[in-house]
This record gives structure tokens, C-alpha cells and sequence, in this order.
């Protein structure tokens, strides 16, 4: 694409002067660039773009985006906000891919993983060709990516979409995390259905206040737009027992499909059966009663499969097929998955890392568990300390064996983590391993039988994060090797 035709999509910008370059790749990591690259600098939390924009200039890039005046020998045009141009730009260099899929975006605290798996599974089932991006993998049919981020920076985006409008994806599930939306990073994503899961404490060392937080996530919803559209309606997608629902009504011009169980919704749940081998419930809704059968165990697992079911209604699949394909699914990776090796009591390993995601996975498990129920739990470095406390005192409320170790400390020293959460349990019964891997094993070698025990905070994740090193770590690999060296004695 010619220099001067990208440029325009920024409006205002004068580029008489500036030769009018074939660009052949936007970048906005240096090592990356190419001859003919533009290069676009980006300030992030450690590094800042501009001081690599000469060594962007030396591997072959013609041109430079800047917040600021540079001293180079290619033309550096420079604007208010390189992540905004960057967006602009990203989306008018790649065609605007995000027009030519069915984009449906979810963002809430818990349950976007989930549920974005079980829309991309109706999808699926349904004929379509989907693309997933979210915080365990990317996906683009059939080939699954690595991925840094939940929710990638604009340009990586936007070059994503096109790879899968290239492939031949029709309909895209992607998980829009608050950071996501607050740094612009979908920006210019042509969304047809925003999904909201549930808005509780998380990422307060980033947004501060829970309004703040619950604003970042309205942004998802006004920017659905503000037009109607008979062949390519808009959709907001909301959880009405969530009181953040009302907000994000108020945001958005959308149509709304409400879901939920305690309150009247347009799909609502009702006689809810939960057992250790799965769920069973009524779901009504416009199109009468439907009895949905589910491996998915827990309340939680129940408003995931509405928000599932809302979500391929507005992607044009029917209430059959998408309580069909629902009855269908095992689980996801690292969300309640057991981990059996034919011993005498329950391993669940989950992501749970929040006060309330951990709360109700350990509502649920008591409403099957037998006997005691054990939780080894931890609280991540360099993240929201308010929320430590309060995790460990929903481990000690609700289980009888709380266990508090280490989940990614980071920079942070472990112990002073364990004395965050020890604070919010002072009096109560709990036990420390700073080494997660010997928490799990103690865990595991104490069991009895009937016993539960939930390993919880890490889920699909096989690091341990310590300082500047990423360490292999799975919980599901170590709860595997603690029970078979059991068997051995």
C-alpha cells in the first residue's frame, strides 16, 4: 500500500512533502521490520518505541509514526496517540479484515474462556469456519498459535483477522479484556456481538476502582455502534443478575439479549440440577422450554452456557442445535478439570484467581464433595494486592483445608505475598508452602478417601513466573506425579 493512501485514513495529516513509498509491513517491533517496513512507536510499561526508531530505520524502514520530533533520515510523521494510529492504520493496511468476519467479542471477569470455547464449539458444529482468540491459544481453524496477551495489540489484531479471512474463517470468538479496551487495542474491530459475563474484583492495581474497572468493560458495548442494520444487526449479549448490566444498557444503542437465573431474562434458567458428574436445567426463553444436559458442573457453568447459547442465537444458529452442541462438550482445558489417575478422591485443577471465581468453584464442589475439601491457592505478583486477603479468607471459608502458596510471583517476594493473604485470615486454620509444587504434593499425599481437593489459580498454565525467569509448571502434570509416587508406597 502507497504511504500517502495509508496516511489519509488519519485525516489532518499533511504528507505533501513526504515521498509517496510502497510500505510494504507495519511494525512496531524493530526487530521486525523489514525493507520497506513503516515503523510505528509505541510507549509501553518498560521500553519505549522511539528509542528504537534508528535501529528501526537501519533494518529497512521508510518511514516512522512518532509522538514526538526524531532526528532520522526517513520522513517521521508525527500524531498525538501512536497506539490510536496504529490502530487506524493496522486496520486500513490489512483490508479491513474485521468487516468480512462475524465478530463476537466477550469481556466480564470470569467465564470468557469458557464460554468463549463453547460459542466457537456451536459455531463449529454449525458448519461454520471459526478463528478464537483469547487467553489460552489463538485459533485459526484448524491451526492453533501461541498468544502473549488475552487480547492482542491493534496491529497483531488486525493482522490475525486477515490471516483468518484469508483461511476462510466466516465467524471469529475472541475474549476483549479490560486492558484490551481502556489501551484502544480494539480499536477499529468491527464487532457484531459483545458478550458480558460477570464484573467482580480484579485488576484494581490497574483501574483502581471497581467503577473504573466497570467502565473499561462499557467500552466494549458503545462500541458496537450506533446504526441499525436488518442484514447485520448488533447485538449486547448481558448477564441481567449482574448489576453492571444496567450500565452497559444504558451504553449501548444494540440490541439486547439478557440472560441469567435469579432474575427475569430473555433465556433464564430454571430447576437446576447439579451433581458431580454434570448439570441439568430448564432454559426458557422466546422459543419455550428447552432441557439442556451438560458435563459442565456448577452455577457458574450454567450462566456460561446461557451467555453460549445467547451468542449463537445472534450468530444466526438455533436454540436446538446450540443446546445440542453445549450437551456435547467435556470441558475446557484448566477449567474444573479433574484430574484422574483411578485414586480414591477428586483433583480438580482450575483458573479460578479471583475472590469470586474461587468462591464458586468451591460452592460447587461442596454441593457434591463427600468428604473434606482441600484448596491450594495462591495470589500473583505485581497484581491487585487488595484482592490477597480476600482470597484466603473464601479458601478458609470455604474449605476445610486451605493450603496458601505461591502462583507467579513475578518481582515479588513470595513470602510477602503469603503475609497479604495470611492477614485477611488471622485466627483461622490454614497451612503455608511457599514452593507450590510441595503444596500440591502435601496436599495430594494427606488426602483421604472422598476427600476434593481443588488446586486453584493457574489452570491451563504450564509456567511458574519467578522474577525474570518463566519456569515449566503444570498443576495438572504435579497433582499427576503426587498421586502416582503415592501409589508407589
Amino acid at each position: 500500500m502507497k504511504l500517502h493512501t495509508l496516511l489519509s485514513h488519519l485525516h489532518f495529516i499533511n504528507f505533501d512533502n513526504i515521498n509517496n513509498l510502497e510500505i510494504e509491513s507495519i511494525e512496531n517491533d524493530n526487530r521486525k521490520v523489514v525493507k520497506g517496513s513503516l515503523f510505528i512507536c509505541i510507549k509501553g510499561y518498560t521500553v519505549d518505541g522511539h528509542d528504537f526508531a534508528e535501529a528501526a530505520v537501519q533494518q529497512g524502514a521508510v518511514a516512522v509514526i512518532s509522538e514526538k520530533p526524531l532526528s532520522l533520515s526517513v520522513p517521521v510523521i508525527v500524531v498525538e496517540s501512536t497506539k490510536r494510529a496504529m490502530a487506524v492504520l493496522s486496520d486500513a493496511f490489512y483490508g479491513q479484515p474485521s468487516h468480512k468476519l462475524h465478530m463476537i467479542g466477550i469481556t466480564g471477569t470470569n467465564g470468557k474462556t469458557t464460554t468463549s470455547h463453547l460459542i466457537e464449539k456451536i459455531l463449529s458444529d454449525a458448519n461454520q469456519q471459526t478463528g478464537l482468540i483469547g487467553t489460552m491459544y489463538t485459533k485459526i481453524g484448524a491451526k492453533q498459535l501461541e498468544t502473549k496477551n488475552t487480547t492482542p495489540e491493534s496491529l497483531t489484531l488486525q493482522k490475525t483477522f486477515k490471516q483468518m479471512v484469508d483461511a476462510g474463517v466466516q465467524s471469529t470468538v475472541m475474549e476483549v479484556s479490560s486492558h484490551a479496551l481502556v489501551e484502544g487495542r480494539v480499536h477499529g474491530t468491527d464487532f457484531n456481538v459483545a458478550v458480558f459475563t460477570n464484573l467482580t474484583q480484579d485488576h484494581l492495581d490497574y483501574h483502581h476502582t471497581m467503577d473504573e474497572y466497570k467502565r473499561a468493560k462499557s467500552l466494549l458495548f458503545s462500541q458496537l455502534g450506533n446504526t441499525y442494520h436488518l442484514q447485520k444487526p448488533k447485538f449486547a449479549v448481558l448477564n441481567v443478575d449482574d448489576e453492571a448490566s444496567n450500565m452497559f444498557i444504558e451504553c449501548t444503542s444494540a440490541h439486547v439479549l439478557t440472560y441469567g437465573i435469579d432474575k427475569e431474562a430473555n433465556l433464564r434458567a430454571t430447576h437446576i440440577q447439579i451433581t458431580a458428574q454434570g448439570t441439568v436445567f430448564e432454559l426458557v426463553s422466546p422459543f419455550g422450554i428447552h432441557q439442556v444436559k451438560m458435563n459442565l458442573i456448577g452455577k457458574f457453568s450454567v450462566y456460561n452456557a446461557l451467555a453460549s447459547i445467547a451468542a449463537a442465537l445472534c450468530s444466526g444458529v438455533s436454540i436446538e442445535n446450540a443446546i445440542a452442541s453445549i450437551a456435547g462438550i467435556k470441558g475446557v482445558a484448566g477449567r474444573f478439570e479433574l484430574v484422574d489417575q483411578g485414586q480414591d478422591f477428586t483433583v480438580i485443577v482450575d483458573y479460578a484467581h479471583t475472590p469470586d471465581s474461587l468462591e464458586n468453584v468451591l460452592k460447587t464442589i461442596k454441593e457434591f464433595a463427600q468428604n473434606k475439601i482441600s484448596v491450594v491457592v495462591g495470589c500473583g505478583g505485581d497484581r491487585d494486592r487488595t484482592k490477597r486477603p480476600i482470597m484466603a479468607k473464601v479458601a478458609c471459608e470455604y474449605s476445610e483445608r486451605p493450603i496458601f502458596t505461591s502462583d507467579n510471583p513475578r518481582s515479588e517476594d513470595p513470602e510477602k505475598i503469603l503475609k497479604d493473604m495470611e492477614a485477611g485470615v488471622a485466627g483461622k486454620r490454614y497451612e503455608v508452602f511457599s514452593d507450590r509444587k510441595e503444596a500440591i504434593y502435601h496436599a495430594i499425599e494427606t488426602a483421604e478417601s472422598g476427600d476434593v481437593i481443588l488446586v486453584a489459580g493457574k489452570g491451563h498454565e504450564t509456567y511458574q513466573l519467578v522474577g525474570d525467569n518463566v519456569f515449566d509448571f503444570d498443576d495438572r502434570e504435579i497433582a499427576k506425579e503426587a498421586i502416582a509416587r503415592l501409589k508407589k508406597y
